[in-house]
């Protein structure tokens, strides 16, 4: 496991048929703002009118405002119903065999028995899609095994680096990334689309669509910083942070780019691109 300060302390959020829809949207918040920093999932209230005394006495009528700004819409990215009949679909609680011969089919069962871990993957790939903009993307959310071998840094304790040695590490993974057909993964989402809203409202975005989600995470990933030297590292306690505090604040998916440096990022960076072209064109949109 690599030493970094992520909080990995989380199970997959999930409702039972049981639970009342007040108490698990209050779980869901809870787990939301542990996970995700400062993340809110509702808007403030707006102040009730004339329970404050205005801070300067009134002026005259002032030219009337331009009209607000058009409301962003609901859906930004709706998914195309496809013109084929797609397969019926088992319940989200039965899920897990659909989803693994469908990933198993895309990487091969060699790859997908190595990386891949197999049971509530839907609800993984979820809460994973969901994590990776925030600050934190606890690890025992994620649908893949943890990058093997030994995080390795460079140079004394005073000027730290990120060791080059790492990019191997993550190479078995970027190839297999790599190798992916983006029309297919894209085809076999939309097909399998209901039960991946399904999980997603689960988290507690019932009137959110996950489409859009996805979308905005990888968006988030591409936007990652490409860094051409060494990066600089600090160890204030028993975990490494990178040194530069713009890139401490950076989201965990961007993180996770920077870790599996440059070279890794690119080709990566590469693929999201021809995924998220796969999804415009799944959206009727333009890129």
């Amino acid at each position: 496991m690599e030493n970094w300060s992520v909080r990995d302390d989380s199970p997959i959020p999930r409702r039972t048929q049981s639970s009342p829809v007040g108490w698990w949207l209050a779980l869901a918040a809870l787990v939301a703002a542990s996970i995700g920093g400062a993340y809110y999932l509702w808007p403030r209230s707006p102040e009730p009118l004339g329970l404050r005394e205005p801070a300067v006495a009134p002026r005259a009528a002032a030219p009337a405002a331009e009209a607000p700004p058009a409301a962003e819409p609901a859906v930004r990215h709706p998914l195309v119903v496809p013109e084929y009949a797609p397969p019926s679909l088992p319940a989200l609680d039965q899920s897990d065999s659909l989803a693994r011969e469908a990933v198993s089919g895309l990487i091969g069962n060699r790859p997908f028995q190595q990386f891949v871990r197999p049971t509530e993957l839907i609800r993984r790939i979820v809460a994973t899609v969901d994590n990776l903009p925030r600050q934190t993307a606890p690890h025992r959310l994620m649908p893949l095994q943890a990058v093997p071998g030994r995080f390795s840094v460079s140079g004394p304790e005073e000027a730290l680096e990120l060791s080059t040695a790492n990019q191997a590490r993550y190479v078995p993974y970027v190839r297999v990334f790599e190798s992916l057909d983006s029309r297919a993964l894209v085809r076999r989402y939309v097909d399998a689309y209901p039960l991946f809203q399904r999980a997603y409202e689960e988290l507690g975005y019932p009137n959110r669509y996950f489409n859009d989600r996805l979308v905005q995470a990888i968006d988030d990933l591409l936007a990652a910083p490409e860094l051409d030297g060494p990066v600089a590292l600090a160890r204030p306690k028993v975990l490494y942070e990178f040194a530069d505090p713009d890139l401490e604040r950076r989201s965990a998916g961007q993180k996770i780019m920077l870790r599996m440096g440059s070279d890794n990022a690119v080709r990566v960076k590469a693929k999201l691109r021809e995924i998220r072209a796969e999804l415009a064109r799944a959206s009727g949109a333009r890129q």
